[in-house]
């Protein structure tokens, strides 16, 4: 058995039963309610996977409020998001996060001058839902809805650290293994040919220091399913990139001592796939620039650390070399495994990804403070009632959705019954 520790708590997965889980989560749930969140764009409601999330949620009784935080182009899109989540036994609040409902209320705290107008994408979704959850939750947990494994066991394994106070634990993010469901090959480009030997580089060019050894404690740190305190919720800055999952694991770096935080094997995952992309600006290249761009702002903010263009220079050069021994070392593993691997494909990815480092930079020194959306306690200064009337907002757009989808619904019995 592999017990083996991290700097942060590792939850590994020794086959609990989940039946035993979900009970304690039961008895937990009266003194520490739970809200999940679930960021989606429409589209996701056109695909399997959320399907597949919805039909397992059914059985999480635990779980008190879902909060679905849904990019919708129309109210067509809206109302049937409504729809499509009502089978659901929990308090669901589907939020319309470009809706105009919403929109308005931002535009009164835009006039006590706090914008938030210009904030879109995942991290806008996360932080409406954080806000919303933390009303009436005291732990929050968060997954994607293109999870095409999804089992109704990630959730508990989210919660439960968090539910039993006893352990102490603010911060719990999963990690998993990333393998086609199609052929087994080995997915989470990202995480192994970037993230893991530029966290690698960092350290052998600048020197060890407490912020990239947290980052390389976690065994995936893009992992987009995690859970919270309600109180880490309205501390936390969530970025607006695609540096979200790197720039909240520095937020929590900043807000959380390093024995408060965990990680819990969630077995095999798959969810669907981008493409490499054709230059710096697009696709993968794009989230590795901004994934990079977020470690050094930190690394400058939490550490003092004042990079150079020799630095710069230092890491194109080592990056290659830490890059190409994980490969060897991935080709071992999956060899051994049965599974399918392309390693001439990988190294021609790290070249690209190589090519990035630049770009990285130079976004760092552009923008120093990032793009992050201000925390909640800020917001609740500017407007003390703020979660209040965002609920409201909701339930007034939810309520015309079932009440446009009532008289719909009358209007075609009424036909059929004359035909």
């Amino acid at each position: 058995m592999d017990f083996q520790q991290e700097f942060i708590t590792t939850i590994h997965d020794f086959g609990a039963d989940l039946e035993e889980l979900e009970e304690r989560l039961s008895g937990l749930s009266e003194s520490c309610p739970m809200a999940l969140i679930i960021p989606s764009l429409y589209e996701e409601l056109q695909r399997p996977a959320l399907t597949r999330i919805r039909d397992r949620l059914q059985h999480c009784s635990y779980v008190k409020t879902i909060n679905v935080c849904l990019y919708a182009e129309t109210v067509e899109q809206y109302r049937h998001a409504v729809e499509f989540f009502s089978e659901l036994p929990q308090q669901v609040r589907v939020i319309w996060t470009n809706g105009p409902r919403v929109t308005r209320l931002l535009e009164s705290l835009a006039e006590k001058n706090l914008n938030l107008l210009n904030y879109k994408g995942k991290g806008w979704a996360v932080w409406l839902g954080l806000g919303v959850s933390s009303l009436e939750a005291q732990a929050i947990a968060l997954h994607d809805a293109d999870i095409v494994t999804f089992e109704r066991d990630m959730v508990a394994k989210l919660f439960y650290p968090i539910a039993e106070k006893e352990f102490g634990i603010a911060y719990n993010k999963a990690y998993y293994t990333r393998l086609s469901l199609e052929d087994r090959s080995m997915n989470g480009r990202v995480v192994r040919l970037f993230v893991a030997p530029i966290l690698r580089t960092l350290a052998h060019v600048l020197g060890p220091n407490a912020y990239l050894r947290y980052m390389q404690a976690f065994r995936y740190p893009l992992a987009g399913e995690f859970a919270m305190t309600s109180d880490l919720a309205l501390n936390l800055r969530v970025p607006c990139d695609w540096g979200l999952e790197v720039g909240l694991l520095a937020e929590v770096y900043r807000n959380v001592a390093p024995k408060r935080i965990s990680q819990v094997d969630m077995g095999f995952f798959d969810h669907k796939h981008k493409e490499v992309g054709e230059g710096v600006g697009d696709g993968l290249q794009k989230m590795c620039t901004e994934i990079l761009s977020s470690m050094l702002r930190t690394l400058t903010e939490m550490e003092s650390v004042v990079v150079s263009d020799a630095h710069q220079m230092a890491l194109k050069v080592k990056f290659r070399r830490d890059a190409q021994d994980l490969i060897r070392q991935y080709f071992v593993d999956a060899t051994c495994n049965g599974i399918p691997y392309d390693r001439h494909r990988e190294e021609t990815t790290i070249e690209q990804f190589e090519k990035v480092i630049p770009a990285a930079f130079e976004r760092y020194l552009e923008e120093p403070a990032g793009s992050s959306i201000p925390d909640w306690t800020r917001a609740l200064t500017v407007m003390p009632d703020l979660r209040e009337q965002l609920v409201a907002v909701v339930d007034a757009d939810m309520g015309e959705a079932r009440l446009t989808a009532s008289v719909a619904k009358s209007v075609e019995m009424e036909k059929m019954a004359t035909a």
